[in-house]
């Protein structure tokens, strides 16, 4: 799988974040092939049998099991034959139960779905750029269109960077909005991550750099793979927002992305699954065609040990959070 979310120098780079070990786990039959990406975490509560058990998590962004089948396959079959073969896994591998964020471009939940507890969590946004004959004028909304003319006619100008030698400058304008928008921890990403990234992910990296007379107003830090954009991380100068530096980032790569045979760029949802979050609304006038689904998974590999602890962290074991035995310690499953 070429995507960047299935890399797994892309997993690599969440290890510390997630406090685990990234793995992979790759099953195949007669049928096809099915690949499955995740980060292996320790459970941090020890039950009377002394053991060490484990949960999997889906690294930040999107992933889940992806199947490749042979021609005519019964992609259903394939998916159980993976299931149970999986199961068999994680029950030697004292694996308590898994959480799952799904690809929306790749759309690998209505493929495990059946196999899951999945559950929709929000649309996400794409701006096609092969589907369209003109991406600008059928993707972009008028008022994005009217922001980026006025932003160039007062000379704002942008640069695109493929493999950037460093990160530093985008570090410090991101850790910046990060902090005027006093955004969750889970996005105060260090210099090691950024360090990192540039290590593991250096040729998948485009970065975009916003600048007026000479000042750089506004960057964002994207991952290409596979003929998709991701937009990944952006940050921005509060003085200069009259200048449109935001529809300016997006711009670029849409420029960007029809020089460079991109098919697609993926914007992601918003922070909740209101239809009318801020972000989502804002991010939805860079994609007016076709949204994309997002779903999570959920799933209890071992229900006793799950069971127990909850109980040993006395929380209810049909708990929103998941999985809930984490509910009390802090460990957040965000999602994009």
């Amino acid at each position: 799988m070429k995507d960047i979310y299935f890399n797994q120098d892309y997993g690599l780079l969440y290890e510390k974040i997630e406090n685990g070990k990234c793995e992979i786990y790759e099953f195949q039959n007669t049928l096809g092939s099915v690949r499955h990406l995740f980060i292996k975490r320790e459970i941090p509560i020890r039950l009377p049998d002394g053991e060490k058990y484990y949960d999997l998590t889906t690294p930040y962004g999107y992933g889940g099991p992806v199947m490749e089948t042979a021609d005519g396959t019964d992609k259903r079959k394939l998916a159980q034959a993976f299931v149970l073969d999986f199961g068999q896994y994680c029950k030697r591998e004292n694996i308590v139960s898994e959480f799952v964020r799904f690809h929306p471009v790749l759309e690998n939940a209505v493929d495990f779905g059946e196999f899951y507890d999945t559950a929709f969590m929000r649309n996400t946004i794409q701006t096609r750029l092969a589907a369209t004959e003109d991406p600008l004028l059928s993707e972009y909304s008028p008022s994005v269109r009217r922001y980026i003319r006025k932003a160039l006619k007062q000379g704002v100008e942008y640069q695109v960077y493929v493999n950037p030698e460093s990160l530093d400058k985008f570090r410090e304008l991101y850790l910046q909005t990060m902090e005027r928008n006093k955004a969750d921890d889970y996005y105060y990403f260090d210099e090691d991550y950024f360090n990192q990234c540039l290590n593991l992910l250096g040729p998948q990296l485009v970065i975009v750099e916003v600048s007026w007379k000479g000042t750089v107003i506004a960057m964002s830090l994207n991952f290409v793979s596979d003929g998709v954009l991701h937009v990944h991380l952006t940050g921005s100068l509060e003085e200069y927002h009259g200048l449109y530096a935001p529809n300016i980032l997006q711009y670029a790569l849409l420029r960007w992305g029809l020089e460079n045979n991109i098919r697609l760029i993926h914007h992601g949802g918003g922070r909740t699954n209101d239809p009318d979050d801020k972000l989502y609304l804002y991010k939805k006038k860079y994609g007016r065609a076709q949204e994309l689904e997002f779903h999570v998974g959920r799933k209890i590999w071992n229900s006793e040990i799950y069971e127990q602890l909850c109980r040993e962290a006395a929380v209810e074991v049909g708990s929103c959070f998941f999985p809930a035995y984490r509910q009390n310690l802090r460990v957040k499953e965000e999602v994009k």
